[in-house]
């Protein structure tokens, strides 16, 4: 029996030698590999998480010089963030607030520069739209209306068409382009939800230049015969 016991364990190990000499080889590689890439995918998270934990303390340190008017601290923070973490959202977020402070410091050459760069490099593409958004506005306050039709000519989220189109009658209004400017305040008219602040912006401009939407001519033209 010992004996016959004794020939099954040889015969099983016989083919365990057999299965490892000719898969050992492949299993081995497939292990060290997955191993590897584990060891990969835990770097690259801890990576991340120490990207994100030092981009967000200098972008606290934007914050602070920004309340404070302390307008060479917060370059020297934007600067910080472009260099060492430009993917990040804190880059980003910390650029738009780096143009406001600029632009109310009267500015604006400075804010286009880091405006503009949000817009190229931004990882978020809501933050590029509404780079481009201030951008266009600042390129419109210094009377350069192609290059902020050019801003408001790109490619933007759903959820930026309609503001986009504002501005952009904006400055086609600014350009004494009229009809082109109603085009486009009709666009964003219509893109508006019903009960959108917004949307009542739009109505009046497009009002004062004799084009409001059939629902505003229809009440206005009621209320003139209610009247008499």
């Amino acid at each position: 029996m010992a004996t016959h016991l004794d020939l099954e364990e040889q015969e099983q190990l016989d083919q365990l030698k057999h299965f490892w000499n000719t898969w050992g080889t492949l299993i081995s590689a497939v292990v060290i590999v997955l191993a590897g890439g584990l060891v990969a995918w835990n770097g690259y998270q801890y990576w991340q998480n120490r990207q994100a934990m030092q981009a967000a303390a200098l972008f606290d340190a934007v914050e602070v010089a920004a309340q404070s008017g302390d307008q060479e601290r917060l370059t020297q923070a934007f600067g910080d963030l472009k260099a060492k973490y430009a993917g990040t959202t804190q880059a980003a977020q910390a650029g738009l607030a780096l143009a406001k402070a600029m632009v109310d410091a009267g500015k604006p050459d400075v804010a286009k520069e880091a405006l503009a760069w949000v817009a190229d490099k931004a990882g978020d593409e809501g933050l590029k739209a509404l780079a481009r958004l201030r951008l266009a506005s600042v390129l419109m306050d210094q009377k350069n209306y192609d290059e902020a039709l050019q801003q408001l000519s790109a490619k933007v989220p759903p959820e930026f068409e309609a503001v986009f189109a504002d501005r952009k009658g904006d400055v086609l209004l600014s350009q004494g382009k009229r009809t082109e400017a109603i085009a486009e305040y009709t666009k964003a008219y219509k893109a508006f939800e019903e009960g959108v602040e917004y949307r009542r912006l739009v109505e009046i401009k497009l009002g004062a230049l004799g084009a409001a939407p059939q629902g505003l001519a229809v009440a206005a033209a009621a209320a003139g015969e209610g009247g008499k």
